[in-house]
């Protein structure tokens, strides 16, 4: 079997569609039947059939699709550390959530590197709901977010950092000063970052629970800038509170008096098990919990995430 028909059956069950396979690996559907039935007659099994929906897999198809997306994710590991034992630098690749990447990562990243001279540190934000995914393929090495998923048993998983959100709104605004009932902020205009579309994110879970509806909600490409518009009276938001301080403390900023408006959650750092983990991985994974990475992450300075949907950072630091 080769990488090329691997990665057109990785394609397959991942669509669960020969056609949709082919437009995103930019072949012809020919192309992919043929490597999936190269792989049929190597293993002398039908990995798949069609079913009324989609295609309904063999338990060797199920199989294979697990095994197959693992050992493309270790060709691609072994050629990254081939080449970066030539060059003598390593690389660490971070997948996290926009909230987390906006008002952490910066600070955290730049001390951890600032220890390593040989270490490069590409950063991504993604999906939550990919992370496991994303490190059982090795595409990533480590993955933070409010949390890792429960279901990925195999992963190492180290919760560092609890932050708190809380609902904000401009001083004089009609919200501003008063107790407030939860279902009239349903009507209110609600200004958020990318977070607010992330389904796992604590940004998702407050205005769920108030029930807001989608046609008062307005997602800007990042928090900060949304917390800028809250600002200027345009509608009200949701503020990390240790990076809202100094706006509460001069006024720019107030809370409103809400049951639920202020909420606690914990991000998570996870990575794959052992031997599995690159030794970045795992330098990082004791780093991130240490009290100079938690000043690092609270002062750091933030950072523009760009499109929200999908929102996709991608950064070097060396």
């Amino acid at each position: 079997m080769t990488p090329t028909q691997l990665r057109a059956f990785v394609a397959v069950a991942r669509h669960g569609s020969v056609k949709e396979a082919a437009q995103e690996l930019e072949v012809t559907e020919a192309a992919i039947s043929g490597h999936v039935a190269a792989l049929r007659r190597e293993l002398d099994d039908p990995l798949f059939t069609r079913a009324t929906v989609g295609i309904a897999f063999t338990p060797g198809g199920l199989r294979l699709a697990s095994r197959a997306a693992e050992m493309l994710g270790l060709r691609d590991r072994t050629i990254r550390e081939v080449s970066e034992a030539g060059r003598g630098r390593r690389l660490l690749r971070l997948v996290t959530s926009s909230l987390f990447a906006e008002y952490c990562a910066p600070g955290l990243i730049q001390l951890f590197t600032s220890r390593a001279s040989d270490l490069d540190v590409e950063l991504s934000v993604r999906p939550m709901g990919e992370f496991a995914g994303l490190l059982a393929s090795r595409t990533v090495d480590v993955a933070i977010g409010p949390q890792v998923p429960a279901a990925a048993d195999e992963l190492v998983r180290s919760p560092f950092l609890k932050y708190q959100l809380a609902i904000v709104t401009a001083p004089g605004t009609p919200t501003a000063g008063k107790r407030i009932r939860p279902e009239v902020l349903r009507d209110e205009l609600w200004l958020l970052g990318p977070s607010a579309t992330e389904d796992h994110s604590l940004t998702h879970r407050i205005v769920r629970g108030i029930g807001v509806p989608e046609t008062n909600q307005r997602i800007f490409q990042s928090h900060a800038a949304a917390l800028e518009d809250v600002k200027r009276g345009r509608g009200i938001g949701l503020a990390v509170m240790f990076a809202a301080a100094d706006d509460l403390a001069q006024g720019l900023l107030e809370r409103i008096d809400v049951r639920g408006g202020l909420q606690e959650g914990v991000w998570t750092a996870g990575t794959l098990p052992g031997h599995h983990a690159t030794s970045a991985a795992g330098e990082l994974m004791r780093f991130i919990t240490t009290p100079r990475a938690t000043q690092a992450m609270l002062h750091g300075e933030g950072a523009t995430i760009g499109h929200f949907k999908p929102s996709i950072h991608v950064t070097l630091w060396s």
